[in-house]
Parts: structure tokens; sequence; C-alpha cells
């Protein structure tokens, strides 16, 4: 599986939890953070929870390297370290504070299948 159908299953998971305004940002050549944002976001802390948890199962059941989880607890922003793809899970409240998507306003969006 190649980073691009790691972030789109990332984004197919998160949208089966009815995540919000998710978005795939190709970050190539922009950082060494990562290749690949997914960003999205829940409207309570228990929705982004259950996003991070479909998340985790997705990549399980893939068979994806999952390098770690920070934030779950609190599930304010949670990141789901993928390696080369990183996923933001925002409560909707700091996906607005924070607005990943301008910061990284010089990324590519890819689409989510």
């Amino acid at each position: 599986m190649n980073l691009v159908e790691i972030a789109q299953l990332a984004a197919a998971a998160a949208e089966e939890k009815k995540a919000q305004r998710v978005a795939i940002l190709d970050i190539r050549g922009l950082s060494v953070i990562a290749d690949y944002f997914v960003v999205c976001h829940g409207n309570s802390q228990t929705q982004v929870q259950a996003i991070v948890e479909a998340i985790k199962e997705k990549m399980g059941k893939a068979k994806v390297t999952l390098r770690g989880v920070e934030g779950l607890r609190e599930a304010r922003w949670v990141l789901v370290d993928l390696g080369d793809v990183v996923v933001h899970v925002f409560h909707k409240d700091e996906r607005d504070f924070y607005d990943l998507e301008r910061l990284w306003g010089d990324a590519a969006q890819v689409t989510a299948q």
C-alpha cells in the first residue's frame, strides 16, 4: 500500500464516523515531518475518540504500522502517526483555532476516495 492509499484509507475511516471537512494535504517538499497530512474534526470528545479508534482499526486490518497516538484522552487534537502519513483529528473548536489548512496553504490537496 503506498502513502496516498494509506492517507485515503485513514480519510475513509474518519468519514465512516462522520468526521467533518476531511482533507488530505500533500506536504512533500514542504516539510520533513511527513509526506501527507490527513486533517478532520469531530463535534464532540466522544466523536473525536470514535474517529481515532476507527482509523486505528482500519490501519490494523490493512497491516499499516501505527507508530503512535497522542492526545486521545483529552480528544481536543489527536495525532495518529502512521510514519510518512500523520492524521490530525481535531475537536471542532481547536480545528478552527489552529487552521492547519491555512498554515500549510502551499500544500496540494489529494482527493479522498
